[in-house]
């Protein structure tokens, strides 16, 4: 099994709460389609900032 390929949010937050609204908005695209959802993930830089990722691989 091959690691997910992941894809970068164009953009750094400095809240984490700034980064969910993104993520929740990612997530919600898809509750009401046919697809399966993306996964999506918050991280935090080492310069205590944060950034959205997310994969369409059926990975979780």
């Amino acid at each position: 099994m091959s690691t997910p390929r992941w894809i970068y949010w164009k953009q750094t937050f400095r809240s984490k709460f700034q980064a969910g609204c993104v993520k929740a908005k990612l997530e919600e695209n898809w509750n009401n389609g046919y697809e399966i959802g993306p996964l999506v993930e918050i991280i935090q830089l080492k310069n205590e900032k944060y950034v959205v990722r997310f994969t369409y691989d059926e990975y979780m």
